[in-house]
């Protein structure tokens, strides 16, 4: 279903709770909302406390309170709001609404509905706008409205709308409630929103939409044991849907999710571009998984498999300068834009002594709802909670040293045995993402880290946030600090390393200097893990389908480049679906940023997966892409 407007929320509230206390436990429903005005919790608190309609209605307090512990907060794009289980998904799209409408994915399989049009937006709704949600609707999809303006009507009606007049208060998604109808089956309307889904398919050819095949009777496929696989497991299971995982080692989270602490906090840029977007919103989702998660560890019941407790701790990341060049680049980010107070806000040297609780003694940036968490934990119980949803396997200690495709269904190896068929078969496996033929070209580097684990003592331990600077340093948990990390591109060994083990400690000696409790920080015990991070170089994941390169550099060869063939190359590139290998996927490349986005791109890719609508625009979509390297220079008609 849409959502022409916001507002109070009070719709929202009434339809949410029609759904859960009206359709059956099976049924699944998603939202889209769009709001011009972003408004965050507190802002929607104030607003719900107010209400007089919140109180005479106190059946619409549990949603209102799920609503708000969920944090949504005043960031342009979309926010992801999950509630009972994958049953209830609330998408808020703030910003300007016709681009939040023309960069949004149509979904074939799963077409919008119904339009809620609520009257603040009403008069706001523009022919271009009203064939756009056209677009992402089904042919039979009603448009329902207060006390609809003959104007908005005859926008609906002249894009092929049938609509709905309701009384004011029966706004709860029941058309049984029309009071006046008109069904609209214009077939030249109809084929007009088939043209503007051809357009923006062939305008988005960059990111080739994979065809959804996954069914519950057709498992997916996972290679994999960290945090992405284990997230993609949940977000298949809450939509019903089956998946295999195959993991070399004998647990959950034992390559790079295997840190005891890692830090989680959205990553910034002076120009909010669509990298500090996605991170925004990925954090945003990665928290919100992470308090769910928790909630079910402590609802355990007897017919329900344990769910792993996540040890984190939402205490805030408090980033610093250590050199005048990173001071300079900070300062830049904290001035270029007006943060939402609740993603960032400039702390003074005082300010930042009183959140950190030990000497800090320069200004900086303070990420509020941030802080630290153990990954393999959040890995373990998403399996956890994915094996309540639904029908999940784990074959541990299985290494698959080979895939192969054979009449559109994918095999794996592994030590003698043959698994398969699979229709999709997704690459999740961390450090190893490259080690397959059809994976090996991908443009992604491998980098060693080390993390130092220091014992929590003297006024170290009073830390009360994690530090950001030359490195991290993290609150104490089962009484260690984790310290880090290296950085170290094509290491020759992944052996304890003495040397960077003191580089990490002088990372703090450098970014906090003349601080007394830096000279807690005791090294000594050489205690410390290392994994391996794989880094893209412009630092997006890389979710979706996998490249062709074999037939990308064919085609790239029939079309070489010269200067009488430049344009028409760059044209055949530009509307040409990217070629992929039909049925294999890509969920890698996190970097040492995987707490915050690996979580949303797990989402977007089983959204994909089962054709559901996504919660990321186009162009996200393209930053996103595994094909984004080797098409960026073709689309510019640049040479390979």
């Amino acid at each position: 279903m849409g959502q022409w407007g916001l507002g109070d929320g009070l719709e929202l509230l009434s339809l949410l709770h029609h759904r859960q206390t009206q359709t059956q436990s099976n049924t699944r429903l998603l939202v889209k909302v769009f709001e011009p005005n972003p408004i965050n919790d507190y802002e929607l608190k104030l607003l719900w406390d107010q209400s007089q309609s919140l109180i005479s209605q106190p059946h619409l307090q549990p949603i209102a309170n799920a609503i708000l512990k969920a944090k949504p907060a005043r960031i342009i794009g979309c926010q992801r709001l999950i509630f009972d289980d994958g049953r209830i998904t609330v998408d808020l799209h703030f910003g300007d609404l016709h681009t939040s409408l023309t960069n949004l994915p149509h979904s074939p399989v799963h077409p919008i509905q119904q339009w809620l049009v609520l009257p603040h937006l009403a008069s706001q709704l523009s022919s271009k706008q009203v064939w756009q949600m056209a677009r992402l609707s089904a042919d039979d999809a009603q448009l329902i409205g207060v006390n609809l303006a003959e104007t908005v009507q005859q926008l609906a009606h002249c894009s092929g709308f049938s609509t709905l007049y309701v009384r004011p208060e029966s706004l709860n998604g029941d058309a049984s409630d029309a009071l006046q109808s008109q069904i609209i089956t214009d077939e030249i309307l109809l084929h007009e929103r088939k043209l503007l889904r051809q357009q923006a398919d062939t305008a988005q050819a960059f990111t080739p939409k994979p065809a959804p095949l996954a069914t519950k009777d057709h498992p997916v496929a996972i290679v994999g044991g960290g945090l992405a696989s284990a997230n993609l497991m949940l977000s298949l299971a809450e939509r019903g849907q089956s998946s295999i995982l195959f993991c070399k080692d004998n647990e959950l989270g034992q390559g790079a999710s295997g840190n005891r602490q890692g830090a989680i906090y959205p990553l910034l840029t002076p120009e909010n571009d669509e990298l500090s977007r996605f991170f925004q919103q990925a954090f945003l989702f990665s928290r919100r998984r992470i308090e769910a998660l928790s909630h079910a560890s402590k609802m355990e019941t007897d017919a329900a498999p344990t769910i792993t407790a996540i040890s984190h701790d939402f205490c805030g990341v408090l980033q610093t300068g250590h050199d005048e060049r990173s001071q300079q680049r900070l300062d830049k980010i904290i001035q270029s834009q007006d943060w939402p107070a609740e993603i960032a806000y400039a702390v003074d040297a005082n300010e930042a002594n009183e959140i950190a609780q030990i000497g800090i003694d320069k200004a900086g940036f303070f990420y509020p709802l941030g802080g630290w968490v153990c990954p393999f934990e959040y890995a373990k119980a998403a399996v956890d909670k994915a094996s309540q949803l639904a029908n999940v396997q784990c074959h541990f200690n299985t290494e698959i040293t080979e895939i192969e495709c054979d009449a559109q269904a994918w095999y794996l190896h592994s030590q003698g045995q043959r698994f398969g068929p699979f229709r999709q078969l997704v690459l999740a496996n961390g450090a190893q993402l490259t080690q397959f033929s059809a994976s090996e070209r991908l443009q992604i580097s491998p980098f060693r880290g080390q993390v130092s684990h220091v014992p929590a003592q003297f006024k170290l331990s009073q830390l009360a946030t994690v530090l950001c600077a030359n490195g991290y340093l993290t609150p104490s948990h089962q009484g260690l600090h984790c310290l880090g990390a290296s950085y170290v591109k094509a290491a020759e060994h992944f052996d304890f390393c003495p040397q960077e083990q003191r580089e990490n400690l002088g990372k703090m000696q450098e970014s906090y200097p003349n601080q007394t409790w830096v000279d807690d920080i005791d090294i000594s015990g050489n205690s410390a893990r290392i994994g391996v991070r794989m880094v893209t170089r412009d630092h997006f994941p890389m979710m979706g389908c996998a490249p062709d390169v074999a037939e990308i550099l064919a085609r790239y060869e029939q079309h070489q480049l010269n200067q009488q063939q430049a344009e028409q190359s760059k044209h055949y590139w530009q509307t040409t679906p990217a070629p992929i290998l039909d049925g294999l996927y890509i969920l890698g490349g996190l970097g040492s940023r995987g707490l915050s986005s690996g979580p949303l791109a797990a989402e977007c890719l089983a959204a994909q997966l089962t054709g559901e609508p996504l919660p990321l625009d186009w162009p996200t979509l393209n930053k996103l892409s595994p094909n984004r390297m080797w098409l960026r220079k073709l689309l510019k008609g640049k040479a390979l």
